[in-house]
């Protein structure tokens, strides 16, 4: 059985067009996939620890073997269990706004909490980087206001797409498909095609996967 996890990173509610997308998409993986699980986190609902000073020491506390407080441990063993909840799932769906050409913060903090060493890579001085999430999918599901689509002027201007293809992979996660709503910041019939033909392309692309 497949775990499927959405990642929500817009706060647009039902407004959402990110969110409208991934919608479309898992509707359609759901019919295509009936026996999969299926579970949401939102970004912006989640209670994450700060990723500060204190966590950092209490980061190398516990993974140098040195004398860990338990207040260290505590600290540490939040930021686990929220990693442990992303790396439980076998595909992933992401549904990501692009705020100022890259992510939301409230996405890059939850980044920062799960990617963790020891539960989804590791190092060595032999084999330098390792990723530990291998065989898994993401699919990625994008807004933005501009069109930053490749050969468009705008194309190298985009820190949102390039950003998260590098982390999954840094992970081990395969980015398996995209799909962009974009531009958005056009007039309203424009949009409505734009947003129908995304809408369209995301439901092809959870029935062929």
């Amino acid at each position: 059985m497949t775990h499927v996890l959405h990642v929500s990173a817009s706060p647009g509610g039902e407004g959402s067009r990110s969110k409208a997308l991934a919608n479309a998409f898992l509707d359609a993986w759901k019919n295509a996939h009936p026996d999969d699980t299926h579970e949401t986190v939102d970004v912006w609902n989640l209670d994450l620890p700060e990723f500060d000073a204190s966590m950092i020491a209490a980061k190398f506390a516990v993974l140098r073997a040195q004398d860990a407080t338990p207040e260290q441990q505590a600290q540490w063993d939040r930021a686990v269990q929220v990693s442990r909840q992303f790396n439980d799932a076998d595909v992933y769906v992401f549904s990501v706004p692009m705020w100022n050409y890259g992510l939301p913060y409230r996405l890059k903090h939850y980044i920062d909490i799960v990617t963790l060493p020891g539960q989804n890579w590791r190092w060595s001085r032999g084999e330098g980087y390792q990723p530990l999430l291998g065989g898994k999918r993401a699919f990625l599901m994008y807004s933005s206001a501009g069109d930053f689509s490749e050969g468009a002027v705008t194309q190298y201007e985009d820190f949102q797409k390039p950003y998260l293809r590098q982390w999954l992979r840094f992970l081990g996660i395969e980015p398996a498909g995209e799909i962009a709503l974009a531009p958005t910041l056009t007039d309203p019939d424009h949009l409505a095609r734009v947003r129908e033909d995304a809408i369209a392309r995301a439901r092809v692309l959870a029935t062929r996967s």
